[in-house]
């Protein structure tokens, strides 16, 4: 666990990226971003009153908050540039220039606009905005990745089971945003979340396994099918990738019966990466994982979006907000390297 959460970190601090934390004067998230300063992870820009941040600096004891860069969304020096850009952006779906001036003073839009811009690489926010708040703006202003049309949510799982995974380490997707994805949504989750395996767990090789409650036509039914369906795009959208299915969790993971069941694959018996068949699936399943089996649970980490934005549980501790400062950090590298 700690290994994993080290291994990025250091890698944030290798190629230092600019993320954006629109609750800039929420509490765990000024300490969070004091720490992340503190340890050179990523250069953040912090939205918010200038006086109310210095203002609880000073009342927490967070000494290098001055090294953020702080934008007060009501007054600063691109507010008209970033108005204009929002208004080319929507208004051919009826935004108005004066919605725009309104809406650029909303931080969730601001920290995105910024990032369309090409002034920041990511933003992490949550912590006291509900998730539909948080995508709203990414989806209007950052979009989609090219070529993929949804929004998914992945899960690190470490387990206490070194034998499956990379170490008992396993990524599952998708566990956070569409309910019921259908046979192109499934192969694109799939393919975002080999991404992120590599880009944040350092899974170099994702094995990606697409689970059923049916191996290779042990059984038939209209969401088997789905799986099958899925599997032949998701290698139409992505050659490169190891995928296969459709597969039982236990032929996914385990070697003697992932060759008893599905003999010849170079899935069955090693995957590292499970995509699941719906939301209700992946959120039963790693939740079940991680209270029965006492697993670290880390996520859920948003991947579609054309730039990282990152969504935090109200509930999130201070460490929570510095890890995922650090994934989303991770996730702006690989960007990069796909563009």
């Amino acid at each position: 666990m700690l290994n994993l959460i080290n291994s990025i970190v250091e890698r944030a601090k290798a190629d230092r990226q600019r993320i954006v934390l629109p609750e800039g004067t929420e509490e765990r998230t000024l300490k969070a971003a004091n720490q992340i300063l503190t340890d050179e992870v990523a250069d953040l820009i912090l939205l918010g009153n200038p006086d109310e941040i210095h203002a609880a600096a000073t009342k927490w004891g967070l000494g290098n908050i001055g090294k953020a860069t702080i934008i007060d969304p009501t007054n600063h020096a691109k507010k008209e540039e970033y108005t204009q850009l929002l208004f080319e952006i929507r208004k051919s779906k009826g935004l108005t220039i004066e919605d725009a001036r309104k809406l650029v003073e909303n931080p969730l839009y601001l920290g995105c606009l910024i990032i369309k811009n090409g002034d920041a690489d990511g933003q992490l926010a949550g912590a006291k905005n509900t998730t539909g708040d948080v995508l709203r703006p990414a989806l209007q202003i950052i979009k989609t990745t090219p070529g993929i049309t949804v929004v998914s949510g992945a899960m690190l799982l470490l387990t206490h089971a070194p034998e499956f995974g990379k170490n008992g380490l396993l990524v599952m997707g998708d566990v956070a945003v569409t309910p019921v994805p259908d046979a192109a949504q499934m192969a694109q989750i799939a393919v975002c979340t080999a991404q992120t395996a590599k880009a944040v767990a350092g899974i170099e090789e994702p094995k990606v396994a697409m689970l059923s409650f049916s191996t290779k036509g042990s059984a038939k039914h209209e969401v088997v099918d789905k799986v099958i369906e899925a599997v032949k795009l998701a290698k139409e959208l992505d050659p490169n990738l190891q995928v296969d299915g459709e597969l039982q969790a236990d032929a996914a993971l385990v070697p003697e019966i992932g060759a008893s069941k599905a003999p010849g694959s170079t899935i069955a018996g090693h995957a590292n990466v499970l995509i699941v068949p719906s939301l209700e699936v992946g959120n039963i399943s790693y939740k079940l994982v991680q209270r029965l089996g006492h697993a670290e649970a880390i996520g859920p980490i948003l991947q579609g979006i054309a730039r990282p934005v990152n969504d935090l549980s109200r509930g999130c501790s201070i460490e929570d907000v510095y890890r995922m400062i650090a994934i989303t950090a991770n996730q702006a590298i690989a960007a990069k390297k796909h563009v």
